[in-house]
């Protein structure tokens, strides 16, 4: 257990997956400094992270991302009251290097470490974000990343009840997929590229079918909507695996590329659209059982990297909106994993 009043420093650490991650924050939730190195380009060549190649650039990385921001918070490594690492879930062999590094901290300043779960993290950044004001206790989280989909109500730290989650795949696994068999350059991430390509498309130009529309309860699949996808790149590109360079087909084709992405993509943010929409209504139901009263959700926040998303965030603002709750939506750095 740490004591934290406002001027406790606290250094977080993030090795969960591709990003190495590290900042200092305080402990009213003031962030000093942050650092971050990405290995995209390092698994682009691979269609996706390769995980002894990860836990190799971590170690690469950490010392460096670590000293990086303590010196941005202009905080000694010796002025920490403690150091907070991701535990899990994520992958063993890259969550490790981040442990290792944090005994390596405590033994070093005789400071405690702080576990911390990457997914609770992920909804909690909000409170920094959006303020401990606005984001009060309960309210709903949407977290949505490349490998989880997840509706929960959060009553407060380590109190969440978990409404949906995905039957199969993740929106930002599903987007990565998708990207790639359009034949997008992913070395930045396959759902930016997508995003980006869907601009210049027709959302309506493909009746890609919205998942489970006849499933009344609040849990994600995004299988079924990549099939669908992919079906249809067979179908009128004739490149099944996107083999083809994106920056050499002909405006035809790139016409219809974007076409699909820009379908694939209103199909995939209205099922987060209608599963949220659902999901408020359960969570207040919920409360008002437990409680007795009219104690209801107080806001809902939206987290993950797939949070990044522009569309995904504008479509989540009119749910918000129609059930008559504020959108609460960390910075895009904050979104994707991070130290803070």
């Amino acid at each position: 257990t740490v004591a934290v009043d406002a001027d406790t420093l606290i250094l977080g650490i993030e090795t969960s997956c591709d990003d190495t991650g590290a900042a200092v924050v305080t402990g009213d939730g003031r962030v000093l400094g942050e650092a971050k190195t990405s290995q995209d380009a390092i698994h682009a060549p691979w269609g996706g992270v390769v995980p002894n190649l990860a836990q190799e650039a971590h170690k690469a990385a950490i010392d460096d991302v670590v000293t990086t921001a303590l010196r941005n918070a202009g905080v000694d490594a010796s002025r920490l009251d403690a150091v907070a690492v991701t535990v899990g879930p994520g992958l063993s062999m890259c969550l490790r290097v981040g442990v290792v590094a944090a005994q390596d901290l405590s033994a070093a300043h005789k400071i405690p470490i702080v576990p911390v779960h990457h997914m609770e993290a992920h909804g909690l950044v909000a409170r920094l974000a959006g303020g401990t004001e606005l984001v009060r206790f309960p309210f709903l989280a949407l977290l949505v990343s490349g490998g989880h989909n997840q509706l929960i109500l959060t009553r407060g730290v380590g109190d969440h009840v978990i409404l949906g989650s995905t039957l199969d795949d993740a929106l930002g696994e599903a987007y990565d997929k998708t990207a790639r068999l359009l034949g997008l350059d992913v070395g930045g991430g396959g759902g930016p590229a997508l995003e980006r390509l869907a601009r210049e498309g027709n959302p309506r130009a493909y009746a890609f079918p919205v998942p489970l529309r006849k499933k009344k309860n609040c849990d994600f699949s995004y299988a079924g909507l990549k099939t669908a996808a992919r079906l249809a790149v067979e179908r009128d590109l004739g490149v099944p695996d996107g083999d083809a360079a994106f920056t050499t087909i002909d405006k035809a084709k790139r016409k219809i590329r974007a076409d699909i992405a820009a379908s694939f993509q209103a199909a995939a943010v209205k099922h987060l659209e209608e599963r949220t929409r659902r999901a408020v209504g359960w969570a207040n139901d919920a409360l008002a059982e437990e409680s007795g009263d009219a104690r209801t959700l107080s806001c809902v926040v939206v987290a993950g990297g797939v949070a990044a998303n522009e569309s995904v965030r504008e479509s989540l603002a009119r749910v918000a909106a129609e059930v008559g709750l504020p959108l609460v939506t960390p910075p895009p750095r904050w979104c994707t994993d991070n130290g803070v």
